[in-house]
């Protein structure tokens, strides 16, 4: 499944449309397949070449303006997500998104690319570790996975780490060496 992609402000990112899908591609399988281990919940594996889930790549302005009108904060932050299935349990969520017909939609995420950069280069990482991280960050949240709890928070974690090493990525919580 390819990740719907809109990059809305290309002047923000260091990474053109050719570079953002295929990262974005490997990032997303990743992402749901650790995810959808984890909530030991089969799900059918997509029958179409429809997209599971869209990502907008904007600027901060745009997603100020997102943060703003979604969670009342006026400030950009580096990932929003709307999941298709909320709720608060990953197998719920998942056994919902099971017993969907026809193509699974999981859900949308944005990312604001000066943040992005910003946080990358102030943290020792590429772009692409950082990027590759959110992305898997989001997913995790459409899938119902959340960090607002301690226990959740190192379940979360625990699957982003899975998730980038299996991406040739160091700890994104750790060493921030990154191997691609």
């Amino acid at each position: 499944m390819k990740p719907a992609l809109t990059l809305e402000a290309p002047a923000a990112w260091p990474l053109d449309e050719t570079e953002l899908q295929p990262l974005s591609d490997r990032a997303v399988e990743v992402a749901l397949t650790i995810g959808l281990q984890s909530a030991e919940i089969a799900v059918p594996a997509p029958d179409s070449d429809e997209p599971g889930l869209s990502i907008a790549f904007l600027d901060d302005a745009a997603q100020t303006r997102l943060n703003t009108d979604f969670r009342d904060r006026n400030e950009p932050t580096n990932v929003l997500s709307w999941p298709a299935f909320p709720g608060a349990d990953p197998g719920a969520v998942c056994a919902a998104a099971a017993a969907e017909p026809g193509p699974l939609y999981w859900g949308d995420l944005a990312l604001a690319g000066e943040t992005v950069t910003r946080e990358a280069k102030a943290e020792g990482k590429t772009v692409n570790a950082h990027l590759s991280h959110l992305i898997i960050h989001g997913v995790l949240h459409l899938l119902g996975y959340d960090h607002i709890e301690e226990e959740q928070a190192e379940r979360m974690e625990s699957l982003e780490r899975r998730a980038m090493e299996q991406l040739g990525y160091s700890d994104p919580y750790g060493d921030s060496t990154d191997a691609i």
